[in-house]
């Protein structure tokens, strides 16, 4: 498959029968994190069942589900929590769209920007979300988490 064919790179509302996917994928993407960081990365301990059942989870890939955004909308902005690309579609547009969707979501909810954080250790993170135009906000430490926290402005969608 390629980056371009619409089945891989549409965004769906997750359903309840999507959570062992949405588990799988979770591990496989931050399952490396753990030696790194020190602890098992929080998106990988969520409740994956609650947080579908309440609307937060977004999924991509046809047939199978290589990609997903937890977001949740806050009174100024949108909260996204976690992105998780599976490893094995790494390189197919895959976090790109997730990302893209994520700023379509804020924009249809009203919301001027989308706020997330990664833990400083995930050096990798530092290098992608300004390039998706994040800025830094603040760093501090969240339990056992060293976390920069980012924050998009987003621009009204031209009429």
């Amino acid at each position: 498959m390629n980056s371009e064919e619409p089945e891989v790179l549409a965004v769906r509302p997750a359903v309840a029968a999507d959570v062992p996917a949405i588990r799988a994928v979770t591990d496989a993407a931050y399952r490396h994190y753990i030696a790194r960081i020190g602890v098992v990365p929080q998106p990988m301990e969520a409740d994956h069942a609650a947080n579908v059942a309440a609307g937060l989870v977004h999924v991509t890939g046809d047939p199978d589900i290589v990609g997903l955004v937890v977001v949740e909308a806050r009174p100024d902005h949108l909260f996204l929590d976690s992105i998780a690309v599976h490893p094995d579609a790494h390189g197919r547009g895959v976090g790109r769209r997730l990302l893209g969707f994520v700023d379509e979501h804020a924009r249809a909810l009203g919301l001027p920007e989308v706020r997330l954080y990664t833990n400083a250790l995930m050096w990798e993170n530092q290098e992608i979300y300004p390039r998706f135009g994040y800025e830094i906000v603040e760093r501090r430490t969240d339990g056992p988490y060293d976390r920069i926290h980012y924050r998009k402005r987003l621009r009204p969608d031209p009429v």
